[in-house]
């Protein structure tokens, strides 16, 4: 009678093929319509028409613009809002991350739909003001996505590093930004990431404030919604080939050792 062995690399199974099924398989649907045309037959029609079309164009720099705002407010917000709390002495922290937090148990329509009760009442109209109001409820839907990991990396920062710095002559000033800040940037880069790649393709903050489609989401479902699978799957290739230059680059990033860049500055 044979005995069953049971190796480490048996548990890798379950994820393997999970991965397979609803990672690979999506994709290979995905490319095979972006590929190709309504009788099937390869194609980079669909390619060069994202590239011509200047509604899709329009729509990506549109999307752009507001994640790139979206993760700049939401940076300028998080990082005081982290570092006080992660140098205070405060005994109750987690108490006040708490409070940044518990907005996101709140269901996601009801607080959009509240923000946009609140708005609706200080402009009257919110197509009059639709980039604002859209950096407005991206800000206040990733803000706590920003806070947590720069809240993270300043609370784990090593005080002596600090102490050393100004042992040497540096000020408060001249310590922040050759000590902590360099050594906050994995947190900047990691909370940046979770910030702005989400806020490209967020349609439903926008759709919920004021029935937009400028943004790469909900053009990607108008595309989806008129049967034409074979352009909608074209956008999203090409959003997902962005997505993944720009984790490469901050990946990249947040690999530089924090710690030489402080060595030499400290030098």
């Amino acid at each position: 009678m044979h005995t069953l062995k049971f190796s480490r690399k048996s548990l890798g199974i379950p994820y393997a093929v999970y991965l397979l099924l609803f990672v690979a398989a999506p994709l290979v649907v995905l490319l095979y319509y972006a590929l190709t045309n309504g009788q099937g037959q390869f194609t980079l029609s669909n390619l060069t028409g994202f590239f011509t079309d200047p509604n899709t164009m329009g729509t990506l720099c549109y999307s752009f613009a507001i994640a790139l705002v979206t993760t700049v407010v939401c940076l300028l917000i998080a990082y005081p809002t982290a570092y006080i709390l992660a140098m205070s002495r405060l005994k109750q922290k987690s108490v006040l991350i708490l409070l940044f937090i518990m907005p996101m148990w709140i269901n996601f329509s009801l607080r959009i739909t509240a923000l946009k009760e609140i708005l609706t009442l200080i402009e009257g109209n919110l197509a009059y003001y639709p980039f604002f109001n859209a950096v407005v409820g991206m800000t206040y839907d990733f803000l706590p996505f920003m806070i947590l990991p720069l809240y993270n990396t300043l609370s784990r920062l090593d005080g002596s590093l600090i102490e050393a710095a100004k042992d040497l002559g540096a000020n408060d000033r001249n310590a922040f930004l050759n000590v902590t800040l360099p050594l906050s940037v994995p947190g900047i880069v990691s909370g940046v990431s979770m910030v702005f790649l989400p806020a490209m393709t967020n349609y439903v903050v926008l759709d919920m404030l004021y029935n937009s489609t400028y943004i790469m989401g909900s053009l990607i479902g108008s595309y989806f919604s008129a049967y034409n699978w074979h352009g909608g799957s074209m956008i999203a290739l090409i959003l997902l080939a962005i997505i993944c230059i720009f984790t490469l680059l901050t990946r990249g990033m947040e690999d530089d050792s924090a710690e030489t860049r402080v060595g030499g500055a400290l030098l």
